[in-house]
């Protein structure tokens, strides 16, 4: 494989003069050739150690102190996610999950989410449809926006905030996140009772990862989360995750929402896209919007903050502190379609507040 000219799109951090100092970890020694091959290709990368256990790999970030690391969390000598865990401890390093469990969307898998896992990466297998060059374009796009996050804090567990239904009937939430959003995701939906308004969200995320994660979600939230089908009513009370597949649209149909779902081309690179949600929003719900850009590489969703903004609907952005990665807030803010930035624990009583703005918001970021 040869070193390839660096992606022009504005979520890479190409303006690096260092290489991004990589360590791989996995059992298998083959997988470990492919990656190192994978990565030392790349102009911006080097690998600095290959490990084929945590027992080793504990050692090597002592010693090289890398700037990400690979992992798989099914590999001998390591007993399931502790080992990931006393890793983070070690030494809190960005970590891209390389793993079988990536492409059936595990439980497991969603936990390493949780417990600091920056971006997940199927590992590539004989059966797989993609070949190996596009297989290693993802590894290191994801490599790069790993280097490019922040450390992730948990956050504090928050009980549901109080919803007025007389200010909240006909309304509808619209999430978009990307890198690190899983969590921040979770995070707003954990404080929504059970009388929200419909929520349509976009999480990018692999199509096998989406149904596991609504699941999950649904299994922490007090509202209904599950993955949105085609022509499908948006009710009070429920959260509509849009399949890792296709982008997700909103609908009207008389007084109702409906889901639609759509293999449109990619947006920004990505179907789902959060631009497609948000604008096909503004077209809707308009004013009764309220939509929350959090925490995602690039700029999808920018341009449908500004298009709900436009459409007198109310727009929060997650503040850069609080974000893994502040892409796809700060273009948002730039193109100037959000009316306030917030911390992410905040974003959800932000997000009740406006449901009762009867008046037009003035602009705080």
């Amino acid at each position: 494989m040869n070193a390839r000219t660096l992606p022009v799109e504005d979520d890479v951090l190409s303006e690096q003069l260092m290489s991004i100092r990589v360590l791989v970890i996995d059992d298998s020694a083959l997988m470990r050739a492919i990656l190192v091959e994978v990565i030392n290709s790349a102009a911006d990368m080097e690998v600095v150690g290959a490990a084929p256990d945590p027992l080793v790999a504990r050692e090597m970030i002592k010693r090289t102190e890398p700037d990400v690391i690979t992992l798989d969390v099914e590999m001998p000598k390591m007993k399931g996610l502790q080992s990931l865990d006393r890793l983070m401890r070690l030494s809190p390093t960005p970590v891209v999950m390389i793993s079988s469990l990536a492409g059936r969307g595990s439980t497991t898998a969603l936990r390493a989410l949780e417990l600091g896992t920056v971006n997940v990466v199927a590992k590539l297998g004989i059966d797989m449809a993609k070949g190996l060059a596009e297989y290693a374009d993802e590894v290191r796009d994801k490599i790069r926006m790993a280097h490019g996050s922040r450390r992730k804090i948990p956050a504090p567990a928050f009980k549901p905030l109080p919803i007025d239904p007389r200010t909240s009937a006909g309304r509808l939430i619209a999430i978009g996140a990307s890198t690190g959003g899983t969590e921040a995701i979770k995070t707003v939906l954990s404080q929504m009772p059970e009388n929200a308004p419909g929520i349509v969200m976009v999480q990018h995320m692999p199509e096998t990862f989406t149904p596991s994660f609504a699941r999950r979600l649904d299994g922490l939230c007090r509202i209904r989360v599950k993955e949105a089908e085609n022509c499908e009513r948006i009710l009070p009370g429920h959260a509509y995750l849009a399949p890792g597949h296709s982008h997700l649209l909103v609908r009207r149909r008389g007084t109702d929402y409906l889901c639609e779902l759509s293999s449109g081309v990619p947006v920004n690179r990505h179907r789902p896209s959060v631009d497609v949600l948000f604008q096909s929003v503004a077209e809707h719900a308009g004013s009764r919007a309220v939509a929350v850009l959090l925490t995602g590489m690039g700029k999808d969703g920018a341009k449908g903050t500004l298009a709900l903004f436009a459409a007198g609907g109310y727009t929060i952005a997650q503040s850069e502190a609080s974000c893994v990665v502040y892409g796809m807030p700060r273009e948002a803010v730039a193109l100037g379609g959000v009316h306030e930035s917030a911390a992410l624990g905040e974003i959800a009583a932000r997000l009740v507040a406006s449901l009762s703005r009867r008046e037009p918001a003035a602009v705080r970021v």
